[in-house]
């Protein structure tokens, strides 16, 4: 009646006992980012409560934030398998942006002292 015996992967097909075989589709490099991404985070926390408010520790967060959103521009928006003038375009406008507007808060809320 059937005369169809193999399917994709040339395994035998026999009703009773057949199991397809499972795809996994990159979660394993999602979750070593979850974990990677929680790690940081974990560090985040230590060196908050560990340090006093300063300088230093200002630079730090904002050192592992850019860290974090590599991470997450790269895994979760797919960034990572781009072309460099598309990554450049995409990234650089967003760093100088955000550049801008920590300089901008650092300014306003008397963090840095520059004197005009």
């Amino acid at each position: 009646m059937f005369e169809h015996t193999e399917n994709i992967n040339n395994e035998e097909y026999i009703p009773e006992t057949y199991i397809p075989t499972a795809v996994s589709h990159g979660t394993k490099e999602l979750w070593q980012v979850f974990w990677i991404l929680l790690g940081i985070t974990v560090v985040d926390f230590i060196i908050y409560f560990a340090m006093g408010a300063s300088m230093t520790r200002n630079i730090i967060f904002i050192l592992m934030g850019l860290v974090k959103a590599f991470f997450i521009v790269g895994t979760f928006m797919h960034l990572k398998f781009e072309r460099q003038f598309m990554i450049l375009m995409i990234v650089l406008p967003a760093l100088a942006f955000i550049g801008m507007l920590v300089f901008g808060l650092l300014h306003e809320g008397n963090a840095l002292s520059i004197d005009y």
